[in-house]
């Protein structure tokens, strides 16, 4: 069984080396959908009875995970020296330093990586997640599915 949660952030990126509009400084209203696998729990009396996971835990892991460390800052590539110079030296800015150019791509991986290693198989149904789809946009999003990259934009 398949059960998907549906998150959204602000935050601002640039991709320095673009030839167009994403070389500014600019930002989005990010949509991030998580996509879980998983048995559905029979165990009779037991809160999540009938559910894979419980969408309120779905949304706790993620927020703390992920959403509440993107949201409101400003999405940098470590390449990118002298805007990292310049949000380093606001005090107190929110800035999340990234090994990547901040694409919707890289950024779907990216948070595929860290919510893979935040959802454990609590309930022991085989939990696991599948598939990270990050909005950049309404009408552009990538993909990071468990074992292969499929991209929108």
């Amino acid at each position: 069984m398949l059960i998907t949660r549906r998150l959204e952030f602000d935050a601002g990126h640039r991709i320095p080396s673009h030839n167009s509009k994403c070389r500014h400084l600019h930002g989005h209203r990010y949509a991030i959908e998580i996509t879980l696998s998983g048995n559905i729990i029979n165990e009779a009396g037991v809160s999540e009875q009938g559910m894979v996971m419980d969408y309120s835990e779905v949304k706790r892991i993620a927020n703390t995970a992920l959403v509440d460390k993107w949201d409101h800052a400003f999405l940098v590539y470590s390449e990118d020296a002298r805007l990292l110079e310049f949000l380093q030296s606001l005090e107190g800015h929110k800035t999340v330093v990234l090994d990547t150019p901040p694409t919707a791509e890289n950024l779907s991986l990216a948070a595929f990586r860290i919510l893979d290693a935040a959802y454990q198989d609590t309930y022991g149904n085989h939990l696991r997640l599948e598939q990270v789809r990050l909005f950049e946009t309404p009408n552009c999003w990538a993909d990071a599915v468990r074992g292969q990259i499929i991209s929108s934009r």
